[in-house]
């Protein structure tokens, strides 16, 4: 007998903040880009090409950010029944390898070459111009994430938020903005020195210190969105909400252990095993269940996949999250049959 069909869920779509600052991000650097590319086409700066094609991959970026949570909405099917929360994450991975290869290696290549074969520059205070001005242009971008990034960090450090986020998108770009700003001044003294000293190896060199930045940066979004893609449990404040709903249930003697995991930025499957009051009947263990999930989906509202399972403690059980090695000895469930759990 074949399985009916997955109930569809809801998936929210990228969050209002994080869409405003993609938003501000994409429209800073299309125009940045166009004036990147005019100054390269006078002057010949090796960091201006470098910077034209990190707006460009950055441009790119954005439209990817906007198109995996468009993907994420998606209801759940049949083959997908925990539905594409998780596209979030890969396509913020793809961003990673975009800023990698198009942004990184490319400037470190162009640095390289111009390195090996200066040419002077022509028109350096046109360069110097331009750069001025995607200065200016990029900070009112990055001041839009950074003010968006503040309503949902809540006192957490910059470095703590940008590597325990579960959402991607305010991170992604928030590293951007920043790589774009540096970059831009990297740039910009790489052109001026150039101007100084008469050597045009110097802005050969502001070439290649902006690849560097940007693989730098890449990495980092790489081994970050790594980690989400694989499945990362809930925040510490989460699982404790979870564990006090648990617990507050007065049908439930024990929690045994609790597992969770980010299906999604703002979705949260969790599985509780639960020893329950022996005097329960069939009926009340069945009601038990249901209050205990309105219980969790009160105390976290992403907590949206909940499966409760009835068992009976052992000594040997721990409410911990086991290791693969101490999952093999978890006790079966003896008191009543694994509930389904409610999508």
């Amino acid at each position: 007998m074949s399985l009916p069909p997955p109930v569809p869920r809801y998936h929210p779509p990228v969050q209002h903040g994080s869409r405003k600052a993609i938003i501000a991000a994409l429209v800073a650097n299309l125009g940045i880009a166009i004036a990147k590319f005019v100054g390269f086409t006078i002057t010949g700066a090796a960091s201006m090409l470098a910077e034209s094609v990190h707006s460009v991959a950055d441009s790119g970026n954005q439209a990817l950010l906007i198109l995996g949570g468009s993907r994420a909405a998606k209801a759940a099917t049949p083959d997908h029944p925990f539905g594409y929360g998780r596209e979030r994450y890969f396509w913020a991975f793809v961003v990673a390898l975009v800023l990698f290869s198009f942004g990184g290696v490319f400037a470190a290549y162009e640095g390289y070459q111009k390195l090996s074969e200066p040419h002077e520059l022509e028109s350096p205070l046109v360069a110097v111009g331009i750069l001025v001005f995607a200065i200016i242009v990029e900070s009112l971008s990055l001041r839009t994430a950074v003010r968006e990034a503040n309503l949902s960090r809540r006192g957490e450090s910059w470095w703590s938020f940008v590597r325990h986020s579960k959402s991607p998108e305010l991170p992604v770009v928030l590293l951007e903005d920043l790589g774009a700003e540096i970059g831009l001044f990297l740039a910009l003294i790489g052109v001026g020195l150039a101007e100084l000293t008469g050597d045009p190896r110097w802005d050969a060199m502001g070439s290649l210190a902006i690849g560097v930045l940007l693989i730098a940066i890449a990495v980092l979004l790489a081994v970050e969105m790594k980690s989400l893609l694989l499945g990362e449990r809930a925040t510490p404040a989460d699982e404790g909400a979870i564990r006090t709903a648990v617990e507050a249930s007065p049908e439930v003697r024990r929690l045994i252990h609790l597992r969770t995991q980010h299906i999604g930025p703002e979705e949260l499957l969790v599985g509780a095993k639960v020893e329950l009051q022996p005097q329960l009947s069939f009926n009340e263990v069945v009601q038990a269940v249901n209050a205990t999930e309105g219980r969790i989906r009160a105390a976290v509202p992403s907590a949206r996949m909940i499966y409760i399972e009835p068992d009976v403690f052992r000594e040997s059980t721990t409410t911990e999250i086991a290791s693969p090695a101490e999952a093999q000895h978890e006790p079966t469930s003896t008191s009543a049959p694994e509930n389904t759990g409610s999508p």
